[in-house]
């Protein structure tokens, strides 16, 4: 949902209709890696179609047939893809999509120690791979995001009124998943 939000605010902002949105994916499909530590992330770039201002619910189910494809394709290497397809290259951009999506649906850990009292704590690197990077993590009360951006691309106050935007739009599509994307109210009272 938060997937098809985004592309669909993307394209309202003027991204065009043919969104790619880069997700990491655990890359652990193969039972021999179960016994493994290690880090076995891989990128997915998942397309989405926006044209022809369909509904939500007709986007979600694009969103959601894309998406069930590429993770029928997680065990290509993200680094054979960009081989495979050699985009130009430019080191001041990723080479196959700008904008990364991630969805963090892991437990929180309860960690238990005697004589220790134990938190979380979030750690950052203050810098962004991506031009924009969201974050969605769920909760008890819903969801919860963070987004990271490149300053090169983005100031704050850009990216606070889009993150304002995409929660304008879920409220909206949520509201009335058969209304067409172009219909959403994303403008404050401001």
């Amino acid at each position: 949902v938060v997937q098809a939000a985004l592309a669909a605010l993307l394209t309202r902002l003027g991204a065009g209709t043919d969104i790619p949105l880069g997700s990491p994916i655990a890359g652990r499909t193969d039972q021999a890696l179960d016994e493994l530590v290690g880090f076995f992330v891989n990128t997915l770039v998942l397309r989405v179609d926006t044209s022809g201002d369909p509904t939500f619910r007709d986007l979600l189910a694009r969103v959601r047939e894309r998406s069930l494809d590429a993770y029928a394709h997680q065990d290509v290497p993200f680094e054979r893809l960009v081989e495979e397809l050699n985009p130009t290259r430019s080191l001041s951009h990723h080479p196959l999509f700008q904008v990364m999506i991630a969805g963090q649906n892991n437990v929180a850990a309860d960690i238990d120690l005697p004589g220790l009292t134990v938190a979380d704590i979030p750690v950052t690197t203050g810098t962004s791979k991506f031009d924009l990077a969201v974050s969605v993590t769920d909760n008890a009360t819903g969801i919860c995001g963070v987004a990271e951006f490149n300053t090169d691309v983005f100031d704050r106050s850009t990216v606070d009124g889009i993150v304002d935007r995409l929660g304008s739009l879920l409220r909206g599509v949520v509201a009335d998943p058969d209304r067409r994307l172009g219909s959403v109210d994303l403008l404050g009272p401001g």
